[in-house]
């Protein structure tokens, strides 16, 4: 009985672990595609020391989003002078909504938040796209010693 529920495991393993290396694979494949379809590159100069070495390099991979998010979250600390966007949200909100320098910054604030943010999740895409495929290699070579055990205690 132990023989037969360790081969069954092992078949349904061998069976799960390639799905999910392919789910990874796929995933990964649609995070190229929506970061290739916005376009996004770095600029060809003027960029932080840490991220010289991606001057015109288009943004296709999660460590890239990652890293023009860096550069986005240094231009949005540039212009609001350090401030978050609820931090200036509050400022708006005390000076009677009618500063317009202050709307506008807010608008700069929320904006750079809100690109900063769709970058960071390609980025955590892409983190678990690897997790999943690694997962599934993990799997399956775990499936793949439970065949060979229930071959052996037969």
């Amino acid at each position: 009985m132990i023989t037969l529920l360790l081969a069954l495991a092992g078949v349904v393993l061998l069976v799960a672990g390639p799905v999910m290396i392919a789910q990874g694979v796929l995933g990964r494949r649609s995070v190229v595609h929506e970061l290739t379809r916005q376009r996004i590159a770095f600029p060809a100069a003027d960029l932080p020391a840490p991220l010289a070495s991606y001057a015109r390099t288009p943004v296709r991979t999660g460590a890239q989003a990652r890293a023009y998010s860096e550069l986005i979250a240094d231009h949005v600390a540039q212009a609001t002078g350090g401030r978050t966007y609820a931090e200036i949200a509050e400022e708006c909100m005390g000076a009677g909504r009618g500063d317009q320098r202050l709307d506008r910054l807010r608008q700069t604030a929320f904006m750079g938040e809100t690109l900063r943010g769709a970058l960071l999740g390609a980025y955590q895409a892409w983190q678990v796209t690897a997790l999943v495929a690694g997962l599934g290699a993990l799997v399956t070579l775990i499936g793949a010693v439970f065949v060979v055990l229930a071959a052996h205690l037969r």
